[in-house]
């Protein structure tokens, strides 16, 4: 039964008091930080492919959906940030409410999440740091800025020979930069943060502004288009479908990785000056914010073009391609550049302080709690992840990486919903400086929401995610069960 054990609200406290981390970042700092994540490759990348294949000009109800799901999931999040700010996010909020097993499995999926989260962006960059070269006349090969399979297609398309080995050069060599900044220190990487930020919502709102000039409303119709059956590569109907409202479902599922900044924010506890204030401030503020721009922006988007000529790589760019405003594709593409490299920034932020709490919790081995003498940041893990994204994003599709990302993160969102409902039931005493309103309806929603989200995800996902679980739980019983620090206690 030691599966379920609980840590207890004081081991918390005890982190707390022990922490090594750096503690200088305001709710303004986080805010940023929830923004800087949100913020790039839902608005730059996946509205491409969630308007061409799925949802076409119903895009922004794809946002509107995946949005309410994530406001459930952001009240729940500001509470359990309020009682136990420390950083680990959902794990660590699972750990304290539904047991030890539940907290493995979520934090097994948040890594999930961010690690394939960052490859996603990865790619993202690369795509549209080729098109930034592109515009001064410096083309890379296309079999040294794509994937395998991703260049034999561009090559097709162009008549040219397949080639026989690809390697996206630029996705590989943005994380290792990103790895350098982070390794740094969390100050740095917070100021380089705040610089893009800016520079982003300054563009974004420079997007929704120029486009809105552009619109045609015809290309608003149908707002949803008809279902289309999905062909298997055997050649008979699958029996999925695209378009229709299954397919702005689909989308939403899609879109819903471009939400995940909020819980970024979560997992910076530790360096957060007055987390159980600041840290639930900042979640539902980047949340808010981001999701109005995304809306406006999806909805200029389909009404610039119509949706089955945009761009799955870099969509923005060319809509004002399209409509063949070159000076504002230069001014998107530099923007899109500097902006997707904050939200890697962000997420493999938030992938080591996982690592740190999980390792701190004895779930871990101690490789990924050890910090920098001087930098005070866990850099050995930092390198870690920086090597496995930077190998991954080199070869695999920007398609696949997002959708798996999404999945992690609609379980471990249903998790912090169920999770909160319990720690307000098992200790009604704790102080709750930020409370979520009508918590049990809230929580329930949100649990229901995510799960239904999970419903519309492809089964080709469905599989890789139960084989990723599968793994976690192999490693949870072979190593983690026996070397909990709650079982090295005697814990049950």
């Amino acid at each position: 039964m030691s599966i379920w054990r609980v840590k207890p609200v004081s081991a918390f406290e005890a982190d707390m008091k022990k922490n090594d981390l750096k503690r200088v970042l305001t709710k303004w700092g986080l805010t940023s930080l929830g923004i800087g994540a949100i913020i790039g490759g839902g608005i730059f990348t996946l509205t491409g492919i969630a308007a061409h294949d799925y949802a076409g000009p119903a895009l922004a109800l794809s946002f509107v959906i995946a949005g309410i799901g994530c406001l459930f999931a952001s009240l729940c999040y500001a509470e359990f940030a309020s009682v136990l700010p420390v950083e680990g996010s959902a794990y660590a909020y699972a750990y304290g409410t539904v047991g030890e097993l539940f907290a493995w499995f979520i934090g097994w999926n948040l890594i999930l999440e961010y690690m394939m989260g960052a490859t996603t962006v990865a790619v993202a960059w690369s795509g549209y740091f080729v098109k930034l070269l592109h515009l001064f006349h410096i083309d890379f090969p296309i079999w040294l800025c794509n994937d395998l399979a991703t260049a034999t297609e561009k090559c097709a398309a162009a008549g040219l020979a397949a080639p026989s080995f690809a390697f996206n050069l630029p996705a590989f060599l943005i994380t290792w930069l990103v790895t350098a900044v982070l390794v740094k220190g969390i100050k740095e990487a917070a100021k380089t943060n705040n610089i893009i930020v800016i520079v982003k919502i300054a563009v974004v709102l420079f997007v929704i502004i120029v486009g809105a000039f552009y619109i045609n409303t015809d290309n608003w119709h149908p707002f949803i288009p008809d279902e289309v059956p999905i062909i298997g590569k055997n050649g008979l109907p699958t029996g999925e479908f695209n378009f229709g409202f299954g397919g702005v479902l689909t989308a939403a599922t899609i879109v819903f990785f471009a939400y995940i900044g909020f819980d970024a924010v979560s997992t910076q506890a530790g360096e957060a000056i007055n987390p159980k204030k600041d840290v639930p401030f900042a979640i539902i503020a980047s949340l808010i914010i981001c999701t109005v721009l995304y809306i406006l922006v999806s909805l200029v988007l389909t009404g610039m073009v119509k949706y089955d000529v945009l761009d799955k790589a870099a969509p923005v760019a060319s809509a004002f391609s399209e409509k063949g405003l070159s000076w504002a594709v230069f001014i998107i593409t530099i923007a899109a550049t500097a902006g997707l490299t904050s939200v890697m920034l962000v997420m493999m932020l938030g992938q080591t302080r996982i690592f740190l709490g999980m390792a701190k919790d004895g779930l871990l081995p101690k490789f990924f709690r050890t910090l920098h003498p001087s930098y005070k940041t866990p850099h050995l893990s930092t390198f870690l992840v920086g090597g496995i994204i930077s190998v991954v994003a080199a070869f695999t599709p920007i398609d696949k990486v997002s959708e798996m990302c999404s999945m992690g993160t609609l379980l471990a969102f249903a998790m912090v919903c169920l999770a909160v409902m319990i720690l307000r039931f098992k200790k009604p005493e704790l102080e709750r400086p930020y409370r979520t309103p009508a918590v049990y309806i809230v929580g329930t929603l949100g649990i229901a929401f995510n799960i239904f989200l999970m419903c519309y995800v492809r089964k080709e996902t469905w599989i890789a995610f139960l084989v990723w679980g599968a793994i976690g739980l192999t490693v949870y019983f072979l190593y983690s069960k026996r070397n909990s620090n709650l079982e090295k206690e005697g814990i049950e």
